[in-house]
This record gives C-alpha cells, sequence and structure tokens, in this order.
C-alpha cells in the first residue's frame, strides 16, 4: 500500500489503539505505552501521530459522549480501520519473517 508505510512509533501508537480497542483516546495511549514502553511518553507527540494515522486512513475517529471529570469536554475516541489492520499484519508478517530467517549463529548460538 503506497504511503502507508508505518514508521515504529506510528506502529506501536497504532497497536495501542487496537489493543484499546472503544477506549483509545490521546491520553489511554500515552498512559498505555508508557506503562509497556517504560518511558514517558509526549502527549503531543501521540496526538500528532494519531493525526497522522487518521490522514492515512489507518484509523478513524468520533467523539464519545462528554464526562463531568473532562469539564463536559468529549474524548476523541479512535479506532483501527480495516486498512490500519491489514498495516499491521503486513509489519508482522514481515517482521517475523525476518526473525525466523536470522541465522542462529547472528546471535552468538552457533559453533565457530
Amino acid at each position: 500500500m503506497k504511503g502507508t508505510q508505518l514508521g515504529e512509533f506510528e506502529e506501536l501508537v497504532l497497536l495501542t489503539i487496537a489493543l484499546l480497542y472503544d477506549d483509545a483516546y490521546s491520553v489511554a495511549v500515552v498512559e498505555e505505552l508508557g506503562q509497556r514502553l517504560e518511558r514517558p511518553m509526549s502527549l503531543g507527540a501521540v496526538h500528532r501521530t494519531m493525526q497522522r494515522l487518521e490522514e492515512k486512513g489507518l484509523v478513524n475517529s468520533r467523539f464519545g459522549e462528554s464526562t463531568a471529570e473532562r469539564g463536559g469536554r468529549r474524548k476523541r475516541l479512535f479506532t483501527v480501520t480495516a486498512a490500519g489492520e491489514q498495516v499491521l499484519q503486513e509489519a508482522r508478517r514481515i517482521r517475523n519473517d525476518l526473525w525466523a530467517d536470522i541465522p542462529k549463529a547472528a546471535f552468538g548460538g552457533g559453533v565457530a
């Protein structure tokens, strides 16, 4: 798919959106990624990445209900599109093929 190549961070954000499914909004993605990667995440970087993924057609967004905890503001919720799933499946296939083809000796497991 032309124009849908994913950078590493885009892939991680897209996977996190899929993981969070119906509760994927910027703050939740930042918290989940920060916890899993064990490092702080920038809300701005995640938000821009989510917007870029939407521009590529890999996610859709919609506004959820307003909540008192957010001062009446609505969350912008993201979901992975069929194209987003296809891109993730292809990235996984490529990674798995590469891992499977690495010779044991490449990581010091072979006999010299």
